[in-house]
């Protein structure tokens, strides 16, 4: 496993067992049956995963003993609130033990409607977890059948009437737009009663671009005005928060930190390099044993290229509200990124859809953008930050950062730039597919590499 841990390190267990597979679960996991128990005390499959779990856990290899303290933990994948307190109390000391837990520790759990109850979640409460993310998904019984969930209307009610009566104040509401049959009524209808129930976090990815991509805009926009309306801060592309309540541990990945993973088809960034654990559960128990061996090393020794970090660094930041710092680009990579980058851009600065900034916060015209584009030290001196517009600017996201891969890649096949390894600016486990960032993976995969790549975080 990996060695190194900046002050801001994170993890994140992955739990196979979920109820049925949800239509559009792309999580590895296993599961149990098409009706929720809330005595899985007994369920040999959890007991046993979770056991391999912390063998994973105790078999990673940390070599220097002055590692601080983790700073986030979130169990995430398949549904953690199906393991029982006392596995997921037995985690949490594995973890403590090994790697030690921050005073002020964020200790999220992903909990699905109809897989606990009050007795569980207070349980849960008093051995640290301290915020839920409430995986509703919809307000419509129809639509929750559709997508296959296993709860319905009820469970969604009373899920959220048990999360406020146990005094969770740290919660998520997982809503996703552009369902099969999802009606922008619908949608409207789900985003008015999540705003009602009044969760401090909401959680709105866009799964596929259903009925079609027009109205999956739609949707997006929709959301971002009622959310904002009701005084959520968009703080990410698909993340909605009070003020002070950002999901700290997905700000991690933003904002380049490195974090462990583990469980099944799990990824870790750690010390600049990536890796991800096998998505079939035969595989995973191979390399949990291979580990304890010593026989794997998740890390490696390969450098990763200085233009592929770069290309990472802006799509991570151009998912925030934030967006680029541009000194800190700039003093990683050199001037020759950034004015690529605003020569790319320039058309849309005119339409709206990219911002930019100075040190103030202050908007930078169109105008003004143009004439800095003249002498490269008005660049420096005038800009600082640039970021996406919401919403139109978030919308044509993917479009916009492989607007910026291609012209650094313009930028390195010219030579202007030396594609090299660079220390100190990491990039993190992200969805990919490009030939160099897999290569990480396949080569610490070793014989695993087949079922070991995973797209990136939540």
């Amino acid at each position: 496993m990996a060695n190194l841990l900046s002050p801001n390190a994170n993890t994140e267990t992955h739990n196979d067992a979920q109820i049925n597979r949800c239509h559009y679960c792309d999580f590895p996991i296993v599961a149990l049956g098409s009706s929720s128990n809330q005595t899985n005390d007994d369920d040999p499959r959890i007991l046993n995963y979770v056991q391999l779990l912390c063998r994973e856990i105790n078999a990673t290899k940390v070599e220097y003993i002055t590692n601080p303290p983790l700073k986030t933990v979130f169990f995430g994948g398949g549904t953690p609130s199906l393991v029982p307190p006392r596995l997921v109390s037995s985690v949490l000391e594995v973890l403590r033990l090994k790697f030690g837990l921050s005073s002020n520790v964020e200790i999220s759990m992903e909990m699905d409607p109809g897989t606990f109850d009050a007795k569980k979640l207070k349980e849960l409460i008093g051995m640290g977890v301290n915020r839920v993310s409430l995986g509703v998904q919809a307000f419509q019984q129809d639509l929750l059948k559709a997508c296959g969930r296993a709860h319905g209307l009820e469970e969604v009610y009373e899920a959220i009437e048990i999360v406020g009566s146990c005094g969770v104040e740290n919660w998520s509401m997982d809503l996703i737009s552009s369902l099969p049959n999802q009606t922008p009524e619908m949608w409207e209808e789900s985003l008015r009663l999540t705003v009602e129930a009044q969760p401090t976090h909401v959680y709105t990815p866009g799964e596929f671009p259903l009925p079609s991509e027009t109205q999956s805009a739609d949707f997006y926009k929709m959301a971002s005005r009622m959310l904002s309306d009701a005084g959520y801060n968009h703080y990410e592309i698909s993340s909605y928060c009070k003020s002070g309540f950002e999901c700290k541990h997905n700000l991690t990945y933003w904002k380049n930190k490195p974090f462990y993973g583990f469980g099944l088809g799990s990824a870790s960034y750690v010390g600049g390099l990536r890796f991800s654990r096998p998505r079939k559960i035969k595989e995973y128990m191979g390399y949990v044993q291979n580990l304890e061996k010593g026989l794997v090393d998740c890390c490696g020794n390969d450098p990763i290229d200085a233009k592929d970090m770069a290309m990472d660094v802006v799509m991570l930041s151009l998912r925030t509200a934030r967006g680029l710092d541009l000194k800190s680009f700039r003093e990683a990579y050199g001037g020759s990124l950034v004015f690529s980058l605003f020569k790319a851009y320039k058309p849309y600065v005119e339409s709206g859809h990219v911002v930019c900034l100075d040190e103030h916060g202050t908007t930078v015209s169109a105008d003004e953008l143009s004439t800095a584009l003249l002498d490269v030290d008005k660049i420096r001196q005038r800009l600082a930050y640039i970021r996406l517009s919401d919403p139109d600017g978030f919308l044509l996201s993917n479009e916009l950062i492989s607007l910026a891969f291609g012209s650094f890649k313009g930028i390195y096949c010219n030579g202007l730039t030396q594609s090299k390894p660079v220390k100190g600016f990491n990039p993190p486990d992200m969805p990919s597919t490009r030939e160099g960032e897999m290569a990480v993976g396949l080569k610490a995969l070793g014989k695993y590499h087949e079922d070991g790549l995973q797209r990136g975080p939540d």
